[in-house]
This record gives C-alpha cells, structure tokens and sequence, in this order.
C-alpha cells in the first residue's frame, strides 16, 4: 500500500502563488507515476500534472502549462507542485495520486483510472 498525503491548498488571490506538496509513505517504488488531478465543483476530475519517478519525465494539461510546475525531492519522497500566476478557474480541490505501472518510455499516464492510489485532497480557491 501506498499513502499519499496533500498539504499546502488555500485561498489566494488571482495572480498569485501556491505550492502544493504530496508526501508519499509504504510501499514506494522508484518507477512510479506521480500525478496531480483537480476536481472543480459539480465537474469531473481533471489531469494537471505528472512526474515520472524514474528519470523525471513530465507532462502537463493544456490549460496549466507555463504556469505550473511538478517537481519531487526523492529524500523527502515528496512531489510539489508549484502554480504561478493563479486564476479563478483553478478554484479546485487538487488531488496527487500514484500509478505503479511500467509504461514503454516517455508515456505519462494522465487518465484519473490509471492511478491506483490516492490523496484525500486539498482545497485551493482563487479568488478574483
């Protein structure tokens, strides 16, 4: 098993910065998919971000890149996710989630169905 633990949502104004942090513990392995997911209110769950733990692959959604950035400490088994420039759209509950599946190289699994396991979730409100 895998636990996953979000930290760092709040409210910020439109324009500003968050960093979101997803600290795994358990059963980690170093071929991991580290993703980030948002869920709007009455939407559906939506790819943000992902990180591949071996070799630091990256890929983002449309409506983030340029303005967000995953990164992970591999000492602190923690993935981050910075957001500049934060607009009311990004009003959220923001999800990290991890996939154990070995892909062929530089796939970045972006499906929420692929991940296997999950944060309880974060809330960010942007205010405009």
């Amino acid at each position: 098993q895998v636990q996953l633990v979000e930290s760092g949502g709040g409210l910020v104004e439109a324009g500003g910065s968050l960093t979101l942090s997803c600290a795994a513990s358990g059963r980690t392995f170093s071929r991991y998919f580290i993703g980030w997911f948002r869920q709007p209110p009455e939407k559906e769950r939506e790819f943000v971000a992902a990180i591949a733990l071996s070799g630091g692959n990256t890929d983002y959604g449309d409506s983030v890149k340029g303005r967000f950035t995953i990164s992970i400490d591999n000492a602190k088994n923690t993935v981050y996710l910075q957001m500049n420039s934060l607009k009311p759209e990004d009003t959220a509950v923001y999800y990290c989630a991890a996939d154990p599946t070995i892909y062929s190289i530089y796939y970045i699994p972006k499906r929420p169905g692929q991940y296997d396991y999950w944060g309880q979730g974060t809330q960010v409100t942007v205010s405009s």
